[in-house]
């Protein structure tokens, strides 16, 4: 025999309201132990009826489960507010950072002369002072770089004398060192010997 499809919605006749709720409850518990035997699992499962009645199965203590629960459920709240703080201080920072970003892009447009209308003399005379010393400092090490560049060419050009001088002396040292020449005297004619 096939069931039909239940509808859901409140049985209107009491007494079949009650038997339905008792069947129901019994299947549910029935369910719960199942559920908790074969899955190793913790199951609490509370019912009151509309009596005021309460049912209850628990695969260990039912408080033991409810403060679990309440524990649980209190972490997984105090995450998404924690999630939501730190949301709202990276929507602050990156807040932050476009404004510093768009000063940034503000003065570098000033410094390369555009947008200087709304500039007042102050402000004109310290982008004035700004580029003096960037400038200066520009200048300075230029110089300091030039300054080394010539350095190493007089350090490569005595070099190069050094080693021709050294090379000229060891000639010359090899020529004066040999003091004793051999020589043969013959008298007579030659061939002759």
């Amino acid at each position: 025999m096939v069931r039909g499809k239940t509808v859901m919605r409140r049985i209107e006749n009491a007494a079949s309201r009650q038997v339905t709720f008792s069947k129901r409850r019994n299947g549910l518990l029935k369910k719960a132990y199942e559920l908790s035997v074969l899955c190793d699992s913790e199951v609490a499962v509370i019912i009151f009826s509309s009596r005021g009645r309460v049912y209850e199965f628990a695969s260990s203590s039912i408080e033991k489960t409810m403060d679990r629960y309440l524990i649980h459920t209190k972490n997984v709240i105090v995450k998404p507010s924690a999630a939501d703080h730190d949301t709202q201080n990276s929507k602050h920072e990156a807040t932050n950072i476009v404004k510093k970003i768009e000063l940034i892009e503000s003065h570098r447009r000033k410094l390369l002369g555009e947008c200087l209308g709304s500039c007042s003399v102050e402000e004109l005379q310290e982008l004035g002072n700004q580029l003096e010393e960037s400038l200066r400092q520009i200048r300075k090490k230029k110089l300091t770089m030039l300054s080394d560049q010539i350095a190493d060419l007089k350090e490569k050009l005595n070099g190069g004398r050094m080693l021709q001088l050294s090379s000229a002396h060891k000639e010359l040292a090899d020529v004066e060192g040999v003091t004793e020449v051999e020589t043969e005297l013959m008298i007579g004619r030659p061939g002759t010997r």
